[in-house]
């Protein structure tokens, strides 16, 4: 087992000690981002954070992800998992809790949520999980939103990052004051603008006259990008001049190659695929499109918006709380593809609303979404369960 941070591993300090627990496959998702700089901002806060992650053995991307987390500083460490009956994974989380006499287990996922009620039989801890939302969909989907919903009502605390998630985990029993509202948060001091939209442009060789449209996420159906693709297409034929930027990867990457292709706008779309760090990218475009179908309260948005980027995004889940419609950017219904292209056309042609929006996305995310303001929060939900009136005062 290796971990980012070996050397930190086993030193509690005399803290207790809080697990992260995920699973994950290639380079993870948007969880990621909030799971791995919880570390560094818990520091100095009277409790130790560790994340175990489970990864298929030999899985590249969680290269990517160790690298992440030596640049966030989070001690992470790599449980190889060979799938469902693979017992091999209880027996080195257990250990793992034993060694590091963890106090407080954090699931983020239905099998970390399983897992954590199997362990605890052997080791005594507080269960705590977040709900970040149930949106990719396999043929296997069914099963493990039936054994998440099962879990869920048995644990202490129940962490939603958006309204309707709340409301569904109450629909399957989860007891109303343990289920609580905390929603995502951004780092606004790692995230903001350093560079003029031109200069950036200019780095990846568009030039400054040119309209980027981007979108940033998981290449998966639910994140709706054959929807934006198609949006463009409306835009070019009506003459704009348009870059398109789609950063990320996943298994819908052939077919949204082969879609822009088939619509004639293959020579206007950049599939940039995984980056570990996107700002660069989010400097460059003069508009981030969030087309998804299904999310919960997505990081890319926010990282948009601290990024002053102006958005357009699709009226699902937790969005509506975060985009005012018309005061810090538009909200279109999901997979309407003729309001994504007439919301998309308005601020393109519109320079004074990108500013305004610009200005409004950045001021939102640092009075309600920073990164600091949501640790606050869920260090009071860790004091309230473990009675730490030190940490409390």
């Amino acid at each position: 087992m290796k971990s980012s941070l070996s050397s930190s591993v086993g030193k509690t300090n005399g803290l207790p000690v809080v697990l992260d627990t995920r699973v994950v496959t290639e380079s993870g998702g948007g969880p990621d981002k909030t799971i791995l700089n919880s570390p560094r901002f818990f520091a100095g806060s009277g409790y130790r954070m560790l994340c175990a992650y489970m990864h298929p053995p030999g899985d590249r991307g969680f290269d990517q992800l160790r690298s992440k987390a030596e640049a966030w500083q989070a001690p992470l460490l790599s449980v190889p998992d060979r799938g469902a009956w693979d017992w091999r994974v209880v027996t080195q989380l257990v250990g793992i809790c034993r060694r590091e006499r963890v106090r407080i287990w954090h699931g983020h996922d239905y099998k970390s949520n399983a897992l954590g009620l199997l362990v605890r039989r052997f080791w005594p801890m507080r269960l705590v999980t977040t709900v970040h939302g149930w949106v990719q969909e396999t043929r296997r989907t069914p099963l493990y939103y039936k054994i998440d919903r099962l879990c869920l009502p048995r644990y202490e605390r129940v962490l939603c990052v958006s309204p309707d998630l709340r409301e569904v985990c109450l629909t399957v029993g989860v007891p109303e004051d343990k289920c609580l509202l905390v929603e995502n948060g951004i780092d606004t001091e790692q995230y903001q603008r350093r560079q003029l939209i031109t200069v950036a442009k200019k780095r990846l060789g568009i030039p400054a006259h040119c309209m980027v449209l981007g979108g940033v996420g998981r290449l998966s159906a639910e994140k709706g990008f054959d929807h934006l693709l198609r949006a463009a297409h409306a835009l070019l034929r009506r003459g704009l001049d348009l870059q398109i930027l789609i950063v990320g990867q996943g298994a819908e990457k052939v077919r949204l190659e082969t879609l822009s292709v088939a619509l004639g706008i293959g020579d206007r779309v950049r599939f940039l695929g995984y980056q570990a760090d996107p700002r660069q990218l989010y400097e460059a475009m003069d508009i981030f499109a969030l087309s998804s179908l299904r999310e919960g309260l997505p990081n890319v948005l926010l990282e948009a918006l601290a990024m002053g980027v102006p958005v357009v995004a699709t009226r699902i889940a937790g969005i509506p709380r975060l985009i005012d419609d018309g005061q810090n950017g538009l909200l279109v219904e999901p997979g309407c593809e003729e309001q994504l292209t007439a919301a998309l056309a308005r601020l393109l042609a519109d320079e004074p609303l990108r500013a305004r929006f610009a200005q409004a996305g950045r001021q939102t995310v640092e009075t309600r979404y920073s990164f600091a303001g949501r640790i606050q929060k869920i260090r009071a939900i860790y004091d309230a369960l473990l009675g730490n009136a030190e940490n409390a005062s």
